[in-house]
């Protein structure tokens, strides 16, 4: 593998093995462009594959741009030695196990088109049969699924008689019952992948007086081209941002203008400043997605919407047309990417800017970002905040990856501490018997038998059967492999490692010091593939717990000195009954309707205002470089970033603060996040370094009050460690 997965790159592989053994036919993958979603799905179908005999993959994209020969090339670069082929292997190869096909659709859909006479469309559906009948099972991936839901499309597919369909778009059509995988967009900029905002039309005025709309827009863009490219300058990189044009299909005349008035600006074909992507006209788009590229500015129509990858492109100037929007929302997507993969820590430069009059395509975007009801606006801090300073921590790229021998302690001590594990075997698997794990030699599943009048029935309504089949280490052999890697995708372990943890810790011919059971190998397939959630589940837990051990201050830990950012982008909820401003907030005008935020965060913001003790309140971000972050590791060496919610002055004293979901009124838990207990005690002794104050902060819906935890972390509401935090700061 010669590329390394994002965190949220893995849990989409890892959502995407989940769905396929759902039984709902279509997988709905919804991957903000720029996310990586070749690499994501190259990953997948190298490592399905590998579990699944007899399986084959045919990936499906549009007419336009060459799409499946960007994507086999990207699968060849990703996964070396995959077995890839495009339309004309299939035609003279036909279909064999292991393979990666990929394929033009509308090759085989489009009418008039001669990449396939009707006497090589019959020999591609027999190339189709043949592979059937040696047993192989198609997978179908449609590439910008929302380009191909057509009649036609679904005529193509049924001919595989596939079981799966991933389909993947930035904006997907409904497909009933269909599985759907989102990745979420504020992870996605949180790598660093995409830009943080779009900004729309900035510092028009509420009256836009103009007697040439394309001039207005065009004029702004330009200023904004030459801003950016002056701050690229000052950072010393060479790198020209482009500004997209997108002009409606039949629209000469506006062509023209277009053209026109970029030449007015020094700006046209013969010096290079000016590129075009029509249908009938290509003009300077020899090496345009280079950074350093002469041109300043293209005119694209529809045809480059899909399948066009240029990360310089920072603006676009979208000219009135009657479009359908779900186009539309993808040409938002090629000026999103970062031209680096990676932020500049900026505002200027980690956005991507709209220009346009057209108030219909507004709103689609605005709804396409998922901001749904949210406005957003520029707060600015209050002089007085401007010399706070914190030391904050960053990771190092050594220590990102997890530690497999770190990992095997973390999962052998866990086990020990969970089940009272020691050192005889014996009473060890009467242990985990009891704790629930099935110990049969023979592989063993579970069905219902009863009776019920509708398909919408209860298994509690059923009798459990339990069925045991033979254990055969060839026919289950794919299976133990893909239980394997599905351990190792919760705590971020490859294959190879994962397979060594188990085997140290559970088969009798791997020698290992903590070894817990000594299965003879056989019975270790029986087991794995047994056992399978209950160890993934395991493996999770065993890199979160609070081991009993101090952490040395790591050498790899970065340090920098943190201070408030002087502006930030606030998101709020302009529906919201109240819009109070937030006095004691460190920017300019932060309304109590601040979204999004937790039930936790808006108690706690709503206390700090009218805490007598509390002087003043910042809320951190939770991704980014520019805010404050702590270093903690989980139990396999692999570093984390922490974000307290919260810096506050009271008292005098700085305090920081983190939220976290309450308890309920039965004293259960309401915190989703294993790490609390590790986040916890990394930041006590952040604290205890720099003479500071904070902790916890939980509600607890017994009382509706805020409780804090300062001393030593519990996750016992009923326990001493949590105090009333009005108490503490009145």
């Amino acid at each position: 593998m010669s590329i390394r997965l994002k965190e949220f790159q893995l849990d989409a592989v890892k959502a995407l093995f989940e769905a396929m053994e759902k039984p709902a036919r279509d997988i709905i993958l919804k991957s903000p462009t720029g996310s990586g979603k070749t690499i994501i799905l190259t990953y997948f179908m190298h490592q399905y594959i590998q579990s699944f005999p007899k399986t084959v993959f045919v990936w499906l994209t549009p007419g336009k741009g060459n799409l499946e020969e960007q994507s086999k090339a990207k699968m060849d670069q990703y996964i070396h030695a995959s077995q890839t082929k495009q339309l004309s292997d299939v035609m003279t190869a036909g279909f064999e196990e292991n393979d990666s096909c990929f394929i033009n659709w509308e090759k085989l859909t489009k009418k008039g088109n001669n990449a396939l006479k009707d006497s090589e469309r019959t020999n591609f559906l027999e190339h189709i049969q043949h592979a059937l009948n040696d047993g192989l099972h198609f997978v179908i991936i449609v590439d910008e699924s929302h380009q191909n839901n057509t009649i036609k499309a679904d005529e193509i597919i049924q001919y595989f008689h596939t079981g799966k369909i991933i389909r993947c778009s930035a904006t997907p059509k409904g497909i009933a019952k269909a599985e759907i995988i989102e990745i979420p967009e504020k992870e996605v900029i949180a790598a660093g992948l995409i830009k943080k905002m779009l900004i729309i039309n900035q510092d028009f005025p509420q009256i836009v007086e103009t007697e040439d709309q394309t001039a207005y827009l065009l004029e702004r863009a330009i200023k904004k081209q030459r801003e950016l490219r002056t701050a690229f300058l000052q950072q010393g990189k060479n790198i020209n941002p482009l500004i997209v044009i997108q002009i409606p299909n039949k629209s000469k005349t506006l062509q023209d203008d277009v053209e026109q008035y970029l030449e007015t600006q020094g700006l046209n074909y013969e010096n290079g400043q000016l590129a075009c992507w029509l249908s009938d006209r290509h003009e300077n788009l020899d090496n345009i997605d280079a950074l350093y590229a002469q041109s300043s500015a293209i005119i694209i129509k529809q045809a480059v919407a899909t399948g066009w990858d240029c990360p310089r492109a920072y603006i676009l100037v979208k000219l009135r047309d009657n479009m359908e929007e779900t186009f539309e929302i993808q040409t938002i997507g090629r000026i999103r990417r970062m031209p680096e993969a990676a932020h500049y820590e900026n505002d200027l430069l980690d956005s991507c800017y709209l220009y346009t009059l057209d108030k219909k395509f507004t709103a689609g975007v605005k709804m396409a970002l998922d901001k749904g009801a949210l406005n957003a606006c520029t707060l600015f801090l209050k002089s007085e905040y401007k010399n706070i300073t914190l030391t904050g921590e960053q990771r190092t790229m050594v220590t990102t990856t997890s530690n497999p021998q770190k990992a095997l302690q973390a999962i052998a001590a866990y086990v020990r501490k969970e089940y009272g594990i020691d050192s005889n075997k014996v009473e060890n698997q009467t242990r985990l018997q009891t704790a629930g794990f099935e110990m049969n030699k023979n592989i063993v599943r579970y069905t219902f038998s009863g009776e019920s009048t509708t398909l919408d029935f209860s298994s509690a309504d059923m009798n459990n059967i339990k069925v045991v089949e033979k254990l055969n280490t060839h026919t289950h052999g794919r299976e133990y492999h893909r239980t394997i890697g599905k351990i190792g995708l919760e705590i971020g372990m490859e294959y190879s490692y994962m397979n060594t943890i188990i085997r140290k810790l559970f088969d009798k011919n791997f020698t290992y010091q903590g070894k817990i059971l000594a299965l003879e190998p056989r019975n270790v397939y029986a087991f794995v593939i047994n056992n399978a959630d209950r160890l993934r589940h395991l493996a999770r837990k065993a890199m979160a717990y609070e081991m009993d051990q101090r952490r040395s201050d790591s050498p790899s830990k970065s340090y920098y000195e943190f201070h408030i950012p002087r502006s930030c982008l606030f998101t709020y909820n302009s529906e919201a009954k109240t819009q109070l401003i937030m006095e004691k907030n460190v920017y300019q005008n932060y309304l109590s309707s601040a979204a999004p935020r937790s039930t936790s965060e808006v108690k706690f913001e709503k206390f700090c205002e009218h805490s007598n003790s509390v002087e003043w309140y910042y809320k951190n971000g939770d991704k980014g470089n520019e805010y404050f972050s702590i270093v903690y590791e989980d139990n396999s060496g692999k570093q984390k970033l922490f974000y307290p919610d919260y810096i506050i002055e009271a008292n005098g004293e700085i305090w920081i603060i983190e939220t976290k979901g309450g308890f309920d009124r039965s004293g259960n838990s309401q915190d989703i996040d294993l790490y609390t207990s590790k986040k916890f005690n990394v930041l006590k002794e952040y604290l205890d370094k720099y003479g500071l104050k904070g902790g916890i902060v939980r509600n607890d819906a017994t009382t509706d009050e805020l409780c804090i935890c300062i001393e030593q972390y519990s996750d016992d509401i009923g326990s001493k460690d949590w105090v009333v935090l009005n108490s503490i700061l009145k």
